[in-house]
């Protein structure tokens, strides 16, 4: 046994050191601070140097209590701040390519306590050679932090199925990090709506007390509390996670014009170009596609162009949200939606969906969003090609092993495994709910698509014994 773990150590240490490697050419070829991460790290700033977690922006100097970010994220900031020195991003870069290490080193030891160590080694070559989280890492957003909650979460109910005790440590491990995920982003509730129902069937089947569950599930709950209370004492509001449209109190959501977009929207383009500028800066109908004008006839056609031409004129006036132009995005939507509802309530959420999990994923690259546009930049739009081409390539992986595993019955941990395949799952269905396309949407599937890929490198006997191992269960 010996023999054989220094025989596989030189493997290990060579995957890091290309984990870091490539992390840290795009720390120097693609970072990036801007938008949420100047928003995080403004609020992270406020917090520590005044107290107030919010930022300014009412137009008096001041600092104006939000509610818009989760804080699980200018916690992480605040802290890089105070080691580092406030607003010192580069540092917060060279700490998430450390944390985003430690999610592939996770990822690659999960598939090897269910796969075997070749496997095992096989999903840490895939997670730090992936350029899609190794890009993050290079950004100050809350994905890098995401990603290892996730993948601490799956470990940690790996070991503690493993440990056979109704309570040890690594049930605390994996409930703090369903917790500090929540945290992070409002939608991460999906993890712990993933793992908690197998953790307490793992429970029942070892005649376990579901109290250990139930304390693992106040984990998740709790890091709530303080939060939701300050919202109340700050805004007289009940607001445990983050507002959809992150509108503070006060302040009205977009609902006339998101049900517009809704009705024709699919490209990441459109979001930059159309979606963000919306009560912020002028909105270019050039930036609109042809189905943004669709109804049932030419005629119609026609009509619905010149309202919506004429929408877009008087919201343009001032750039600004007013009654008068939700109200006109809110009839342009009205209309629409009846003439077809199949395809505003299924076809394009689906095509938002697809939009995201194919797009090349190179959004905080230097790369045009028209990325298929061959003539006007041939060395860019390669590299946009190549990255779909690694994008699929991992997906078709991740699908296959999947299926490649089903075969034997995702021994010796299907609980896990079926944990992980919810995850993808539920994270679907909610995308297909929400306005905007964005492929870092997407990024939360990786850990997931990391192991199940990793089953197509398992020997032979490591299926033959998940087999057993799943008939005893």
């Amino acid at each position: 046994m010996e023999k054989e773990r220094n025989r596989w150590q030189p493997v290990a240490l060579a995957a890091l050191a290309a984990g870091v490697l490539l992390r840290l050419w795009f720390l120097k070829h693609a970072p990036s601070v801007s938008g949420d991460s100047l928003v995080y790290g403004g609020i992270a700033k406020n917090w520590m140097t005044r107290g107030v977690y919010g930022f300014y922006g009412d137009g008096s100097g001041g600092i104006s209590p939000t509610l818009i970010r989760l804080p699980g994220y200018p916690m992480f900031l605040a802290v890089c701040f105070k080691l580092f020195g406030l607003e010192h991003y580069n540092a917060v870069r060279y700490v998430q390519v450390a944390i985003d290490l430690v999610t592939c080193w996770l990822c690659g030891s999960v598939a090897g306590r269910l796969l075997g160590r070749r496997a095992g080694f096989a999903a840490l070559w895939l997670a730090v050679l992936c350029p899609f989280t190794a890009n993050y890492a290079a950004t100050p957003l809350t994905e890098t932090l995401v990603l290892t909650t996730i993948t601490t979460a799956f470990y940690g109910f790996l070991r503690w199925r493993e440990a056979g005790a109704a309570f040890n440590v690594w049930l605390w491990v994996s409930g703090a990090a369903m917790g500090y995920s929540l945290l992070l982003r409002p939608e991460q509730g999906l993890l712990a709506a993933s793992l908690l129902p197998p953790m307490a069937w793992v429970a029942l089947r070892a005649r376990r007390s579901l109290v250990s569950v139930a304390a693992c599930a106040a984990c998740v709950v709790l890091p709530l509390v303080p939060w939701t209370v300050r919202n109340w004492q700050t805004f007289h509001v009940f607001e445990p996670l983050a507002p959809r449209y992150a509108n503070d109190p006060g302040e009205v959501a977009p609902l006339g014009f998101a049900r517009w977009y809704r009705t024709w929207s699919i490209e990441f383009s459109s979001t930059d170009e159309v979606y963000w500028n919306y009560n912020a800066d002028a909105i270019n109908p050039a930036m609109l596609p042809a189905r943004a004008f669709q109804a049932d006839s030419a005629i119609a056609n026609e009509s619905l162009r010149q309202q919506t031409l004429d929408v877009l004129r008087r919201y343009n006036q001032t750039a600004q949200q007013t009654p008068e132009s939700e109200a006109g995005f809110a009839g342009l939507a009205g209309e629409r939606v009846k003439a077809h509802p199949l395809q505003y309530y299924l076809l394009l959420p689906l095509a938002r969906l697809a939009d995201m999990t194919l797009r090349p994923r190179t959004e905080m690259m230097a790369v045009p969003l028209e990325w298929w546009r061959w003539r006007e930049h041939r060395r860019v739009s390669l590299l946009a090609g190549a990255y779909a081409a690694v994008n699929l390539l991992y997906l078709a992986m991740g699908v296959v092993g999947f299926w490649r595993w089903r075969r034997s019955r995702f021994g010796p941990a299907p609980q896990l495994v079926w944990a992980m395949a919810a995850t993808v799952v539920l994270r679907c269905a909610l995308l297909l709910t929400i306005d905007n396309s964005e492929p870092r949407y997407t990024l939360e599937f990786f850990p997931a698509i990391f192991v199940c890929a990793s089953a197509l490198f398992m020997r032979a006997n490591a299926t033959s014994a998940g087999k057993a191992a799943a008939r005893s269960e």
